[in-house]
C-alpha cells in the first residue's frame, strides 16, 4: 500500500517522522507533489617505396596543420575506411587454426553472422573466420601466427558495444573470448576476484553475491557483456558514483600482445609502486594494444541495505539542486544518481508498455543508496526526501527496498536503450560534460534539428556528468547524420567536454578524437600503438583516427 503525501498535507510529515511507522513506510512509499579544437594531425605521408600487398612493415610520418572548425570534418560515422594491405586468409591458415582449435575455428557463414554485426545492427563486417580459444596459450599462438602472416584480428567479447568497436570492418579474423569464462580464484578476505576475460558480468555478480560481495560495476547489458570487454572499453555504468572507474578497481591484467607475447600484470595487490602501471594502457584501449585474457578486480562487500527512489522534477535546475542535496544529506550511502527526460519515459511507455510509477513530469531521477544499516539508511533517506519536498525540488516520487520493486524502478532507466531500438534508426552519443551543461545539449540539439528528427532524448549519469544523447529517425538518414555531426562534437568541445564518456571511440567516433584530445596526445597514442602492435593487426580501423594508423 502506498502512502500519499502532498504539499497541502506535508505538515503531517513531522508527525509521521516521529512515528515508528517511518521505517516500515519506507518499504514502499509514494509521495506527490570555445570553440572547437583547431590543431590536428591532418596528413599522412608514406615514406620510401611502395610496399607489396602483404607487407607488414609500413612507416608513417605526420605533420601538423591548422584545422578550421568552420571547415571541420563532415560526418564520418558511416564511412568505413578502405581496407588496409593485410593478407587474406588462405587454406593453409585455416588448417593451422583448425589444428590449434579443433571444432572452434568457425567458417560457417550462418554461425559467423552474429559476430559480423554489432548489437545496434548499424555496422557489418565480412569476416570469414571466427576463432574461439579457451586458454591464454591458445590466444598467444593465434596472435603470434597472425602477426607473422600479417592477418588482421578483431578481438570480440559480448559484442554489446555501441560505437562499432567490437565487429570487423572488412574481413578481419574474429577472436572471440566467449569460451574463456572460468573464475580462477576469489579471496573473500580482500574481496579480490580473478577470472578469465570472457566471464559474463551478470554471472560474476551472481557468483559474488553468494559470497557476500558484488561487482563494482553494473550495466544494462550485464546479461551478455564480458568483463574483458568492460575493461577494454573502460565501461562506466551505474555504480561509478560510489565505486569509481575500472582504472581504480582493476588491480591486474593478463594481456596477449600482437606478437603473441603474454604480458603478466595479473597482480592482486592494492598497492604496488614499482615502475610504470602498465595495465592502465589496456583499460579503455578497445583491443587495439593487446587482447585481455584475465582480470583481477576489487569487489565491494554486498550492501545489507538497498533503497531505490524514483522522483519527478519540473525543471532540470531543480534536478541538479536535488543532486546537490542528495550528496550532502545521503553522503556515503549514495551509490547512483541517474536521470531521464519525459521523452525517454514516453518511449518506455509506447514501445515496452512500462508503467510510469509516478505522475508525469518533465524530468525523472533514479537514486540508489547502499549501506550496512537499514535503519540508519532509511532515516537518512527520509530526511532527504522531506527536505526535497519542503524545498519544492521534487513533485512526485516512490521508494522501494524490496528486490522486485527495485528492479522495476531500475528498469525505467536501464531499458531506455531497448525502447530506442523500437523507435527507428538511432544515432547515439555518449558525452561527458560539466554537470550543469549536460541537458543544455539536448535542448540545443532539438532546436538545431527541428522536425528533421523523430525523437531527441537525453538520459544518463548525473553523478559523473555523463549524458546519453539519442536521436531517432524512421530510417537511416545521411542528411540527418550530417546535421548532427560535427555539431554535437563542436558543442561538446566548446564546453570542454569529452565526446566519449564510457563507450569508447570504436569505428564510429575515431575521427572525432581531436575534439577531446590534443594533437600531441593523439600522436603519442599512435607511438604507443606502433610499439606494441607495429604491424597494426589488432582491431584496425578503431579508436585512432584514419590519419594516424
Amino acid at each position: 500500500m502506498f502512502v500519499q503525501l502532498s504539499h497541502t498535507s506535508f505538515a503531517m510529515v513531522g508527525i509521521f517522522q516521529r512515528s515508528l511507522r517511518l521505517r516500515t513506510s519506507l518499504r514502499q512509499l509514494s509521495f506527490h507533489k570555445s570553440t572547437s579544437p583547431t590543431d590536428i594531425l591532418s596528413s599522412l605521408v608514406l615514406r620510401g617505396r611502395l610496399f607489396p600487398i602483404c607487407s607488414p612493415f609500413v612507416f608513417f610520418s605526420f605533420r601538423r596543420t591548422l584545422h578550421n572548425s568552420n571547415d571541420g570534418p563532415k560526418s564520418l560515422s558511416d564511412t568505413p575506411p578502405p581496407r588496409r594491405p593485410f593478407c587474406r586468409v588462405t587454406q593453409e591458415d585455416l588448417t593451422f587454426f583448425r589444428t590449434l582449435l579443433p571444432g572452434r575455428a568457425i567458417t560457417d557463414p550462418d554461425l559467423l553472422e552474429s559476430s559480423n554485426v554489432d548489437w545496434l545492427k548499424s555496422v557489418k563486417g565480412s569476416s570469414e573466420v571466427l576463432l574461439r580459444p579457451q586458454t591464454t596459450e591458445e590466444v598467444s599462438q593465434i596472435l603470434r601466427y597472425c602477426n607473422s602472416r600479417n592477418l588482421a584480428v578483431n578481438p570480440q567479447g559480448g559484442n554489446t558495444g555501441l560505437v562499432g568497436g567490437s565487429v570487423p570492418v572488412h574481413d578481419e579474423i574474429v577472436l572471440s573470448t566467449a569460451l574463456m569464462n572460468n573464475i580462477l580464484r576469489f579471496d573473500d578476505v580482500s574481496g579480490i576476484l580473478t577470472c578469465q576475460s570472457g566471464c559474463i558480468l551478470e554471472n560474476l555478480s551472481l557468483y559474488l553475491e553468494e559470497r557476500g560481495h558484488i561487482m563494482p560495476l553494473d550495466l544494462g547489458a550485464k546479461g551478455s557483456c564480458q568483463i574483458g570487454g568492460n575493461v577494454a572499453t573502460n565501461a562506466g555504468g551505474l555504480r561509478l558514483l560510489l565505486y569509481g572507474s575500472l582504472h581504480g578497481t582493476v588491480l591486474g591484467l593478463e594481456v596477449v600482445l600482437a606478437n603473441g607475447q603474454v604480458l603478466d600484470c595479473l597482480s592482486t595487490l592494492r598497492k604496488d609502486n614499482t615502475g610504470y602501471d602498465l595495465k592502465q594502457l589496456f583499460i579503455g584501449s578497445e583491443g587495439t594494444l593487446g587482447v585481455i585474457t584475465a582480470v583481477s578486480i576489487l569487489c565491494p562487500q554486498k550492501p545489507k541495505s538497498v533503497n531505490v527512489v524514483f522522483l519527478g522534477c519540473e525543471t532540470f535546475e531543480q534536478l541538479l539542486k536535488t543532486f546537490q542535496l542528495s550528496r550532502s544529506m545521503l553522503g556515503e550511502i549514495l551509490s547512483a544518481f541517474e536521470f531521464l527526460d519525459s521523452e525517454c519515459l514516453n518511449l518506455l511507455r509506447t514501445h515496452l508498455k512500462l508503467h510510469n510509477p509516478i505522475s508525469d513530469c518533465p524530468f525523472y531521477i533514479v537514486i540508489e543508496t547502499q549501506g550496512s544499516d537499514s535503519n540508519h539508511d532509511e532515516e537518512k533517506l527520509h530526511n532527504f526526501l522531506e527536505e526535497a519536498m519542503q524545498s519544492s525540488l521534487v513533485v512526485d516520487g516512490t521508494v522501494a527496498t524490496e528486490e522486485a520493486k527495485i528492479k522495476a524502478l531500475w528498469s525505467m532507466r536501464e531499458r531506455i536503450t531497448e525502447a530506442l531500438t523500437h523507435d527507428g534508426f538511432t544515432y547515439k552519443y555518449d558525452i561527458s560534460l560539466p554537470v550543469e551543461r549536460i541537458y543544455q545539449l539536448v535542448t540545443d540539439m532539438r532546436q538545431h534539428l527541428g522536425e528533421r528528427a523523430k525523437s531527441v532524448v537525453g538520459y544518463g549519469h548525473v553523478g559523473d556528468g555523463n549524458l546519453h544523447l539519442n536521436i531517432t529517425s524512421p530510417a537511416k538518414n545521411p542528411a540527418l547524420l550530417a546535421a548532427i555531426e560535427p555539431f554535437v562534437y563542436e558543442w561538446t568541445a566548446k564546453f570542454q567536454g569529452s565526446i566519449s564518456a564510457e563507450h569508447g571511440l570504436g569505428l564510429k567516433k575515431r575521427n572525432y578524437i581531436y575534439y577531446s584530445k590534443s594533437s600531441q596526445a593523439v600522436a603519442l597514442m599512435g607511438t604507443i600503438k606502433a610499439i606494441l602492435d607495429p604491424n597494426g593487426i589488432l582491431n584496425p580501423y578503431k579508436t585512432l583516427p584514419d590519419n594516424l594508423r
